[in-house]
């Protein structure tokens, strides 16, 4: 039977993903194929690395991670590694420097791909009843889980079509802890309008899962037993309300449960540079053309609109169209301060996802709201990437990375963004990803053009000359500025960007730029000219 705190109906009920939601399966094959993803991504980049290397680094990386994942569950509110983290000292710790650097650079995409590759994912028995059956008795749903990509699990969520069944996601790579914190268990209550005591919470694992629901304070802590279930890495003294084989009995308790008494309340050798020439290309204005889309923007507005409407906080299209401008405007004016910043001698740093959204966006609402925006933050982020304008590709840049591939010639693009996760997906859509060897972008990076550490990792990534590197930009203030502060030695504009001419024409008599091009395709004739390099 289960514990009597269990016989009323919670408020809200918080899932972990994997072991509840879904069931994961290593793959046979995962760590072969992962490896030999990781050797493509390096050859694109110009590196060739044996598979049996990448293999031995990932197999000592997960053996270490998971020895890591133990022992933070003995911590009291431990944080979660960033991507970097993970990638830079876990997954590719014994690799050469630059295709070090380049999965570094990368680590969003190589993490999520480390996790579709290496497991399968099933939907659990019961799991479409007991969203059905909290649906149905109006009880809000969140998911609350570890996780090194969560934009994985929202995928895979889309792909069973349960993306839209929760109202809140809280991953731990999103928001920069993991259980047994306490935290992430209070900010998605918090976001759901609740307090961790209207919550059950339902996990598959003693140390990360009942510790975080017991410290959390949830008014009942639920088991759905996997492969973890019984063998947790050290004694645990917290025991669950109940524990069940599969969801199926998740369902049933949920159908049996009174209704609650009242309505919830609001609330290796490292190589030495290479003389082989280097393009670095920006991408808004340069690779892309950008024209607002009302259409895209109208379907990101009702999204946001969807996850912050509430009785404390009414938020229709009108409304969430104006937070957008609203943090808009103050994204500008951090923008214009970090600039001054750097003329002090400081730092240009990029605003994060959590930073832009909870503060920047949500910097007037409920504390419901705001941890909603903190929760979902990275996903909003790549969306708002995507349909905050229509991308066209500009004309001839399909051939001049047609003709880099054809001449060695290796390409990174080095963007200031809110969303190189975005970026990518546009190079993708565009169909040239394959022809650009990385990215490196200033969310991922940290810091944003004329900032030279952004450049500074993309020398790293392809250990280069800056003598025989290329920076083909269209804001010489950002582009050409960032280039010449690490001795980049070919400095070109392309007009029709979102420099005016005359402010180009000055910056060439200036010296900040060497070269000008109307078009990126005119860069092939120069970059044809070896003597000039």
């Amino acid at each position: 039977m289960p514990d009597s705190a269990l016989t009323v109906a919670p408020h809200a009920l918080l899932l972990d993903f994997g072991g509840v939601i879904f069931q994961t399966a290593k793959r046979p094959t995962g760590r072969d194929d992962f490896a030999a993803r990781i050797v493509q991504r390096a050859a694109r980049g110009g590196w060739e690395i044996e598979h049996a290397r990448v293999r031995a680094s990932l197999d000592a990386a997960l053996t270490a991670l998971r020895h890591w994942k133990h022992a933070s569950s003995r911590r009291r509110t431990p944080r979660e590694m960033t991507h970097r983290e993970i990638v830079a000292d876990f997954v590719a710790a014994d690799l050469p420097g630059p295709v070090r650097a380049l999965l570094v650079a990368e680590a969003g995409e190589v993490l999520e791909e480390m996790n579709t590759t290496l497991s399968d994912h099933a939907l659990r028995p019961g799991i479409r009843d007991v969203i059905a059956e909290a649906t149905a008795r109006g009880i809000r749903l969140g998911i609350v889980s570890n996780a090194h990509a969560g934009r994985s699990h929202r995928a895979i969520l889309a792909e069973h079509g349960l993306d839209t069944a929760f109202g809140v996601q809280v991953y731990s790579d999103e928001v920069g802890m993991r259980k047994p914190h306490p935290g992430m268990i209070e900010l998605a209550a918090t976001a759901l309008g609740v307090t961790p005591a209207q919550c059950w919470y339902v996990g598959d694992t003693q140390d990360r899962d009942v510790v975080a629901g017991r410290r959390a304070g949830v008014g009942g802590m639920i088991l759905t037993t996997s492969g973890h279930t019984d063998n947790p890495p050290f004694a645990i003294a917290e025991t669950a309300d109940a524990v069940f084989p599969t969801p199926e009995g998740l369902a049933e308790l949920l159908r049996s449960a009174a209704a609650p008494a009242s309505a919830a309340p609001a609330a290796t050798t490292e190589p030495e540079p290479t003389g082989a020439p280097v393009l670095m290309i920006d991408h808004g204005g340069v690779i892309s053309t950008t024209a607002p889309d009302a259409a895209l923007l109208d379907a990101f507005a009702s999204h946001l609109a969807r996850l912050l409407d509430g009785p404390d906080e009414p938020v229709d299209l009108a409304r969430a169209h104006l937070l957008i401008a609203e943090g808009r405007a103050r994204h500008a004016e951090r923008k214009r301060a970090q600039r001054q910043n750097l003329a002090g001698g400081g730092a240009n740093r990029e605003v994060g996802a959590r930073e832009f959204w909870r503060d920047l966006v949500g910097a007037d609402l409920s504390v419901r709201a705001r941890a909603v925006l903190t929760a979902e933050a990275e996903d909003l982020m790549f969306r708002y990437g995507r349909a905050k304008s229509r991308r066209t590709l500009r004309t001839g840049m399909a051939e001049l990375l047609e003709h880099c591939r054809a001449e060695g010639v290796r390409v990174v693009v080095v963007s200031n963004t809110v969303s190189g996760r975005a970026v990518r997906a546009e190079c993708t859509a565009q169909g040239i990803d394959p022809l650009i060897g990385a990215y490196v972008c200033s969310d991922e990076n940290g810091y944003r053009k004329p900032d030279p550490r952004i450049v500074e990792e993309a020398l790293r990534i392809t250990a280069a000359d800056p003598a025989r590197t290329w920076f083909l930009g269209d804001k010489p203030q950002n582009d050409a500025l960032a280039a010449q502060s690490m001795g980049i030695a070919r400095r070109v504009i392309v007009r029709g960007g979102t420099t005016d001419d005359d402010a180009i024409d000055a910056a060439v008599r200036s010296g900040d730029v060497t070269d000008v091009v109307s078009e990126p395709g005119d860069l092939i004739d120069l970059l044809a000219a070896p003597a000039r390099i």
